[in-house]
């Protein structure tokens, strides 16, 4: 498996914008907690934003979608991510959206987590999901 690319400043803040821009179009009306995703795939970013339910169990993530995204159009390796909240510091994935980046990209996976002012945190995914479940443990 290849080896995730490094991002260069404009691919970053292309990525991070993205991500800005998709958390505008969330629906979240019960938690009024608003999460946008980008993904780069190749040459291509999926777009993604958090959906609610009022059943809670059936909300979908931004993460999730943008991935979902990525793969239904053709992509099977991830690149890059940025996510963006309004929190302070940015709010990380939660475990299973951590778990859906961890079936399609490496540890190396660059993970941005961003927010409305500006502040930028980069980490891998391995940081983030350090043992995280995969094919080698069927």
């Amino acid at each position: 498996m290849r080896a995730a690319p490094r991002l260069g400043r404009t691919a970053r803040q292309g990525l991070v914008r993205a991500a800005l821009a998709a958390r505008r179009r969330a629906y979240a009306p019960y938690s009024r907690f608003q999460v946008g995703a980008a993904v780069r795939a190749g040459s291509r970013i999926f777009h993604g934003a958090n959906v609610e339910n009022a059943s809670y169990g059936l909300t979908l993530c931004a993460e999730r979608i943008a991935i979902t995204a990525a793969i239904v159009a053709g992509a099977r390796r991830l690149d890059a991510i940025a996510v963006a909240s309004a929190t302070s510091p940015p709010t990380p994935p939660c475990g299973m959206c951590l778990q859906t980046m961890a079936e399609f990209a490496r540890a190396d996976l660059p993970v941005l987590l961003a927010n409305l002012d500006g502040e930028i945190v980069e980490m891998t995914l391995g940081e983030l999901l350090p043992r995280g479940f995969s094919n080698k443990y069927l």
